[in-house]
């Protein structure tokens, strides 16, 4: 019966804890959305086991493309799994995004976002941005927002429509539990990135180069 009650408290507290971290920096309208150098795409797979479309994918690179038309970033860093040889998330974001008519140039592709955590803090410790955009459905971005926040990064989050209907039905159970784990990643086991490499290159526009 304890051990009942004390999950619940736990959900509880990271259920409070992730919204108000993330509350008042979280926008859904494209043209209240602050600028920003870049933003961090929060990576998926674009098909479903059974082969089908995944609608998570396709929103979030509509609304990362969005973004970018309305000219609130200079780059979009796309954070994603490559852990295994046929599975590489931040190329199938590329691709989606050319295709959407971003410059291949202004893609930046970040293999090792294995997790939400290794997104935000890569951002910031190998791409040297500590204040950007973040693009992913709301109850993704209240997160990663929440742990962004966390280490001190200006980060917002520009929502991606909603998924409803069968693709999400799971959805809300396993958000509940990744939100418990965010507090015991950043309050209790102080978990890092699982890789973080050497720092890139600046991120650097042809207005920057010249100046």
């Amino acid at each position: 019966m304890f051990g009942i009650l004390g999950v619940g408290a736990l959900i509880m507290c990271a259920e409070i804890y992730v919204s108000n971290a993330a509350s008042g920096h979280l926008y859904d309208a494209v043209d209240d959305l602050p600028k920003r150098k870049a933003a961090i795409v929060l990576g998926c797979s674009p098909l479903l086991v059974d082969g089908r479309n995944n609608v998570f994918f396709t929103s979030r690179m509509d609304a990362a493309a969005e973004v970018w038309n309305a000219g609130k970033v200079e780059f979009l860093i796309l954070s994603g799994d490559n852990s295994e040889k046929y599975y590489n998330e931040p190329r199938e974001m590329y691709q989606a995004l050319v295709e959407r008519g971003v410059p291949g140039d202004r893609l930046v592709l970040d293999y090792a976002g294995f997790r939400t955590l290794d997104s935000m803090v890569r951002a910031e410790k190998v791409f040297g941005q500590n204040g950007f955009i973040v693009i992913s459905q709301p109850f993704h971005n209240q997160r990663a927002v929440a742990i962004a926040r966390h280490f001190d990064y200006d980060s917002v989050g520009y929502n991606a429509d909603a998924v409803t209907g069968t693709a999400s039905i799971r959805t809300p159970i396993r958000e509940r539990f990744a939100r418990v784990k965010v507090l015991l990643d950043l309050f209790v086991l102080d978990k890092q990135p699982k890789f973080l490499g050497e720092p890139v290159v600046p991120l650097e526009s042809e207005k920057d180069e010249k100046a």
